[in-house]
């Protein structure tokens, strides 16, 4: 495919970034599918496991000059995967969803990388693609990636609109992804919204907080004392509690 990739871009004399795209079929038959004339939203996961800046070096082409690199140097280290946050409702049939970041904080830690353009307290509005931010991790190679992905996920914190946040962290734990065996109808072939009914860990934190807090004003409570009542009642009472 990289050779027909070249082949593809030297045909037309294309001169810049550019992808080109093929589609794969399960004898490893490869086809041609279109050529996109600019960086792909994917170009994170190169840059991370070749240590290229591909935006910088577009710009010095635009500019007359050169690469600053030769395809012999080039170098593959690790493993990096990119999921596309977006405002939209996977249990919903994937409908955009508008509304206000009321909490959004990124993850953080080595091997994460986020590409966004909002912050917390701003509109998603209606008029725009509704990917929010580009999620990276990388790693030694594919497990530890998916790992770090999946815990990236949940330190990720985003309310005020649905995300697709939840739908990655079930892909990246399904059993074909995990195995690398799965193709374009993975989610008619696995998904349901049902999946996703789930409480999530700030949930579970926060019923977990308030089922002490029930417990602890049930134990300090004091019932109130009737001191007319026969010293038999009292005892009664006393009994009961």
């Amino acid at each position: 495919m990289g050779k027909c990739a070249l082949d593809v871009a030297r045909a037309c004399n294309y001169y810049g970034a550019g992808t080109v795209e093929f589609l794969v079929d399960e004898s490893l038959n490869f086809y041609f599918l279109e050529m996109n004339t600019r960086l792909q939203v994917e170009h994170p996961v190169t840059e991370m496991i070749t240590g290229l800046d591909l935006v910088k070096e577009q710009i010095r082409i635009a500019m007359g000059e050169k690469l600053s690199f030769t395809q012999e140097s080039l170098q593959i280290n690790g493993h990096a995967i990119e999921l596309r946050l977006c405002a939209e409702d996977p249990a919903n049939n994937f409908l955009p969803d508008t509304g206000t970041l009321e909490t959004y904080i990124r993850p953080q830690g080595y091997g994460v990388r986020v590409d966004d353009g909002y912050e917390q307290g701003m509109d998603i509005p209606i008029y725009y693609d509704p990917m929010i931010a580009k999620l990276i991790v990388w790693g030694n190679n594919r497990e530890e990636a998916r790992l770090r992905l999946i815990r990236a996920i949940d330190e990720y914190q985003v309310k005020g609109i649905h995300t697709t946040l939840p739908f990655g962290r079930w892909a990246l734990q399904h059993s074909a992804f995990i195995e690398g065996k799965f193709d374009t109808h993975f989610i008619g072939k696995y998904f349901a919204p049902s999946l996703l009914n789930t409480p999530d860990a700030a949930s579970i934190q926060a019923a977990a907080i308030l089922a002490a807090q029930i417990w602890q004003e049930s134990k300090t409570a004091q019932l109130p004392v009737n001191t007319t009542a026969p010293e038999h009642q009292w005892k009664k009472r006393r009994t009961l509690r």
